[in-house]
């Protein structure tokens, strides 16, 4: 110690005296430079004298030997010979010569890499078999030489997929072989084929077509690379002074969920349209209006509408006439339209059946008690929650009870083919469809509770399987969902107003504010309103029964109303013991979020 190296009077090995190759010097100082030349601003894979040489030695085989240079030395003549340089994402990123993104093939959104260093199209082993196409035996042996330097060996191509690139189709063939990060991978084949011009910078990738302006596809810009560096060189630069600054990093804007992002939920697109696509399939079930005996047709005169209500009602019946699911009528049934306003400031078409209804039998379909569907969720750790688009409208009416759904409007008599919302029985026929639906999977891994689907596995692994699945299922009857209300590969999922997790299930603590300020009832009504959300937890209420006896006398007929301090005590017992649960719930979640929190930061500060 005390002297540098320069100054070392210790005998050397001769080999150190040895000049180094500029690319070793470069690894040994920590420069990110070329593991071939040693120069700085290309990855060995691109360096120049690495290919100078390359073509050098090809022109000399074939020159010497006449052989194609798509065939290495020491293979046979009759295998052809491949590239699929970049198989990480992290490194397609970074690679100037490469451009990705997710497109649909085949009505399958897939991971695409449009790679120019490879020269021949090829797709992932798992890819090829969701496809539905059955592959081709190739004429000769193909070999391709991966990026970790193995090759693999293919022996079929898929022919003629159909790729979408900026809302035009492209037909290619693609050999499927192992890839890493991506389904996909577009080479040179395709891409001068299509006469295709590479926009690095912009990650752009220009296709000519004849007498219009140029196809751009525009790839993933995403994907900022961080540097990293070990805690050893971190300390080193702290003790030459370096200024350190120690952050915790989020993204402030919440990312929008895309289908193509989520695993499995991408191989099913059609699954999720951004509407209905128009009147359904008949189904194993349809809806009947069956009426009392003696019940004659009802006809009630339109309400009067504002004019802004009349412009949504012309748009509204425009947009259900478009899609089949109303038709002009001159049905003796006729019921009044009025508009809801929504929270986001929208208005919602109702019809008011409330006549039809009272003179409709009432059909006695179980609906599923909450508590026995829970019951099946022991063990879970996976969940996933599929909620059908406008689950009334994808279930026809029977054509001889077609004209009791007609209403009156402003602008005509209509009638609904489809289920319209605010008639009776409509809850039920619709859970008898679905349990139909769905009877093979029933208590194993669904629950269903009329146009709620809840998925539930005990691993990632069964959870993919059943998710599938699921969807399959879904495809084969025509059954939409809406994706922006659809949950997928949750730890912890609210469903039907409980909270369910791998813990068990517990009471969803947004109704906390809503007990704790509820006023003392001041009629029966008022009661059974309290009651009824109360008494949808009282699983976790020990005696609630017992407990809320006084409140259930004064809903009886007959019996006087009248608040005392009986009917206080327990209203108040039942607000308490009910919130003093939620609480300790919520703050059992908080505790447990602190923990990762703090144990992250601690993290940091280790790294």
């Amino acid at each position: 110690m005390g002297h540098e190296a320069k100054d070392c009077r210790s005998p050397r090995p001769a080999n150190q005296n040895q000049q180094q190759p500029p690319a070793q010097q470069n690894q040994q100082q920590g420069n990110k430079g070329c593991f071939h030349c040693g120069a700085e601003g290309h990855f060995k894979r691109h360096c120049p004298q690495l290919n100078r040489n390359q073509n050098n030695n090809n022109n000399n085989n074939n020159q010497g030997n006449g052989n194609n240079n798509n065939n290495g030395g020491n293979h046979n003549g009759n295998e052809a010979r491949g590239r699929a340089f970049v198989l990480g994402q992290g490194d397609a990123r970074n690679d100037p010569n490469v451009i990705m993104g997710k497109f649909l093939l085949d009505d399958i959104y897939v991971t695409v890499l449009f790679d120019s260093g490879a020269d021949t199209s090829y797709m992932s082993l798992k890819m090829s078999k969701l496809l539905k196409r059955t592959p081709t035996p190739l004429n000769t042996k193909h070999v391709v030489e991966l990026a970790n330097g193995k090759s693999v060996e293919a022996t079929h191509v898929v022919k003629g997929c159909n790729i979408i690139l900026a809302g035009q189709t492209f037909s290619n063939d693609l050999i499927p072989i192992v890839l890493g990060s991506f389904d996909i991978v577009i080479g040179m084949d395709w891409l001068s084929k299509q006469q295709a011009e590479i926009l690095c910078k912009e990650k752009i990738i220009r296709i000519p077509r004849t007498g219009k302006e140029p196809l751009e596809v525009q790839g993933d810009k995403s994907g900022a690379v961080v540097g990293i560096i070990s805690f050893l060189k971190a300390q080193k630069c702290l003790r030459k002074g370096h200024t350190a600054i120690l952050a915790l990093v989020t993204d402030a804007a919440t990312k929008e969920k895309r289908i193509e992002d989520i695993l499995v939920i991408r191989e099913f697109p059609q699954v999720f349209p951004e509407d209905l696509p128009g009147l359904p399939p008949h189904r194993q079930v349809e809806f009947q209006v069956e009426l009392a005996p003696g019940a004659a047709p009802i006809a009630r005169a339109p309400y009067r509408l504002a004019p802004t209500e009349l412009e949504e009602l012309s748009k509204q019946l425009q947009e259900l006439l478009d899609k089949g699911f109303i038709r002009p009528s001159s049905s003796p049934w006729g019921a009044p339209v009025l508009f809801v306003k929504k929270k986001d400031g929208t208005f919602r078409m109702c019809i008011n059946y409330r006549e039809l209804n009272k003179v409709t039998v009432k059909n006695r379909y179980p609906l599923p008690r909450i508590d026995n569907l829970f019951d099946q969720l022991q063990g879970s750790s996976y969940y996933s929650k599929i909620d059908l688009r406008s689950g009334y409208h994808q279930l026809r009416v029977r054509d001889e009870d077609v004209s009791k759904t007609a209403f009156r409007t402003r602008y005509g008599h209509y009638e609904f083919l489809v289920i319209p919302f605010g008639l009776t029985n409509a809850p039920d026929v619709f859970m008898d469809l679905m349990n139909r639906v769905c009877k093979p999977y029933l208590d194993k891994f669904v629950i269903v509770f009329i146009d709620d689907i809840l998925i539930y596995s005990k691993s990632q692994e069964e959870h993919e399987q059943h998710l599938r699945l699921i969807l399959e299922l879904l495809r084969k009857e025509q059954l939409y969902a809406k994706f922006s209300k659809c949950d997928f590969w949750l730890r912890e999922v609210h469903f039907l107003g409980h909270v369910v997790n791998r813990d068990g299930i517990h009471v969803d603590p947004s109704k906390v504010d809503s007990i704790r300020n509820w006023p003392a009832p001041r009629t029966p009504t008022e009661i059974r309103q309290f009651l009824g959300l109360a008494g949808y937890y009282r699983r976790f209420i020990k005696d609630f029964s017992k407990i809320a006896q006084p409140l259930t006398m004064l809903t009886q007929k007959g019996v006087t109303y009248r608040w005392g301090n009986t009917q206080e005590t327990a209203f108040q017992y039942l607000k308490d013991t009910y919130a003093a649960h939620l609480f300790s719930h919520c703050q059992r979640a908080r505790m447990i979020l602190w923990s990762i929190v703090t144990h992250r930061y601690r993290g940091l500060v280790v790294y």
